[in-house]
């Protein structure tokens, strides 16, 4: 829930007023993907760190938004992201 609102001190006869307005920080890489060689049927895991933690990853393969499945499993602890791709395959490259 945002702090963001207008704050008030009341002391019955006369009121102060403040509006908060909380700037949101840009989530960036703390530790950007690496590029991995697996031989196929091999499970690979790839893992990046973000400044800003439980941020909503989308995991993608080329254009193609990747989902949870069989092939693909995401996991997500504070501010790490990991994609999970079991029995790779030369056609996964």
């Amino acid at each position: 829930k945002s702090d963001s609102d207008t704050y008030t001190c009341d002391i019955g006869d006369a009121q102060s007023r403040a509006k908060l307005v909380v700037q949101e920080i840009a989530v960036i890489f703390k530790q950007e993907l690496q590029n991995e060689e697996a031989k196929e049927g091999k499970q690979v895991k790839l893992t990046c760190e973000l400044s800003k933690p439980d941020t909503p990853v989308k995991w993608m393969k080329g254009d193609t938004v990747l989902y949870a499945s069989e092939k693909y499993e995401f996991k997500q602890r504070g501010t790490v992201a990991e994609l999970i791709i079991r029995d790779v395959k030369s056609i996964d490259s």
